[in-house]
């Protein structure tokens, strides 16, 4: 069985580098035949192996571009340029640092997602809190997704924000991956306050699987060269990190 693996760029915050790592990361981790797709406004400088296609018009409005990731809504058209069967949707700013094979059949009736309420304040008890940087699910099978949203757009972007919020409402079968399998570089790998002043961030170990960047820094401010603050004060990352660098030049990636 062939696999699908999705992922999404507009705009201009990340460069087509992002999705050339990414799909060499996603080849190197994982086996038999496999489809990359990205949906893109603009093409230039992705890989020939990725499959490139517009990113699917479901009515939003210009600022829903720029606040949440709601134009990820459309991956659940009815019709995805005749795409069929189970597909993994990864964001860019994602590092696959191992095999990705048992995403795909985790739960194959429900749409499996990060569970982010762990990446808040550590509390004995957590809600669980559903995160969209990589999910699994089986194409067409959501289309109510999209028309709820177009019915109702302006509510529920102005009710829910984040387009990973409106989906942990409207969605009724939801698992949520092992907590081992992705984690959050920010909760995980960056050094505590003051003490990242004078030691990298940690190196993630060798069953980690993905490793998830959500909001600052970005996989590029682990990368670029120079002397500066990458990390948004008060946390400090002054150099480079190793590991990030070597990750990003393996897979591809310019510097």
């Amino acid at each position: 069985m062939s696999k699908t693996v999705i992922c999404m760029k507009w705009g201009d915050l990340y460069s087509s580098d992002y999705v050339n790592v990414l799909y060499s990361a996603v080849k190197r981790n994982i086996t038999g035949d496999f489809r990359f797709i990205c949906l893109t406004d603009k093409n230039d400088g992705i890989n020939i192996n990725v499959e490139t296609y517009p990113i699917p018009d479901i009515g939003l409005e210009p600022d829903h571009w720029h606040h949440g990731a709601w134009p990820k809504i459309s991956v659940f058209k009815e019709n995805l340029y005749n795409l069929t069967g189970h597909a993994l949707f990864i964001d860019l700013d994602t590092f696959i640092m191992g095999s990705i094979d048992d995403f795909f059949n985790f739960a194959p009736t429900a749409i499996s997602v990060i569970d982010v309420g762990p990446w808040g304040k550590d509390t004995p008890v957590h809600k669980r809190v559903v995160g969209t940087g990589i999910f699994c699910f089986e194409i067409g099978k959501y289309s109510h997704f999209v028309s709820n949203l177009q019915n109702n757009l302006h509510t529920f972007i102005n009710r829910h924000k984040l387009e990973q919020v409106y989906v942990q409402e409207i969605c009724e079968n939801i698992e949520f991956w092992p907590k081992s399998w992705v984690i959050s570089y920010k909760r995980t790998l960056r050094q505590p306050i003051g003490k990242d002043l004078i030691f990298p961030p940690n190196t993630p170990g060798p069953l980690t699987k993905v490793i998830a960047f959500h909001g600052n820094p970005r996989p590029i401010d682990l990368i670029n060269k120079g002397f500066y603050n990458r990390d948004r004060f008060p946390h400090f990352l002054l150099k480079s990190v190793g590991w990030a660098r070597e990750y990003w030049v393996n897979n591809g990636g310019n510097l």
